[in-house]
């Protein structure tokens, strides 16, 4: 178990209005693209062994900004799925669905090809990533990052601590942003979070 280092994609349209997005394939704002090129002199003063990105124009563009060229594309990284809730605010959802927490409860059925995703079935996808980024990484003393989405990370957040799916509730994620997952002798820790480009003043 080494260091992780995850980013959440730049802005979006939907991003910025609130809008669930899984696999609806936006590209970046200006402003999300600004954010994503602030990000490049942060990951260059980390030793990064290995590079992972979702699928998702969103993400792969992300990467393409920060400086990384050989990034891995894993399926698995993708967004939660959000089935009939894509496109929909929290606030449009809590209309009919009073108290609704995405990481409770779930997301109403979707269309045959997006049915939506429960917490549980998130979980799984981000144990399969730690899996696979923990047995490619054997005697590597660099750190692996991961270009992907919100919600799934935190998910993944959670798992690599020993936490529930439904913990990633507790890890708000702004876009464009850098987390560090490291160690402390030799347990899972969240090393630094929402991590930023340094303001000027």
């Amino acid at each position: 178990m080494g260091d992780l280092f995850l980013v959440r994609h730049g802005e979006t349209e939907w991003s910025r209005s609130g809008q669930h997005t899984s696999w609806t394939d936006l590209p970046l704002t200006e402003h999300g693209r600004a954010q994503a090129r602030r990000l490049a002199p942060l990951i260059s003063s980390h030793r990064i062994d290995a590079v992972l990105v979702s699928p998702l124009r969103r993400a792969r563009e992300t990467a393409r900004l920060i400086g990384v060229t050989d990034a891995r594309v894993d399926e698995d990284l993708r967004e939660w799925d959000y089935g009939g809730y894509e496109g929909v605010t929290t606030a449009e959802i809590q209309r009919t669905r009073p108290g609704w927490f995405l990481f409770t409860d779930g997301v109403a059925p979707g269309p045959p090809d997006h049915p939506g995703e429960g917490p549980e079935q998130v979980g799984e996808r981000a144990d399969r990533v730690l899996a696979g980024v923990d047995a490619a990484r054997t005697g590597s003393e660099g750190g692996v990052l991961l270009v992907a989405h919100g919600h799934f990370l935190r998910v993944l957040t959670a798992r690599r601590l020993g936490l529930p799916p439904s913990a990633g509730a507790l890890f708000q994620l702004a876009t464009g942003t850098l987390c560090h997952l490291g160690t402390e002798h030799g347990r899972p820790v969240v090393a630094g979070w929402n991590i930023g480009p340094p303001t000027r003043s």
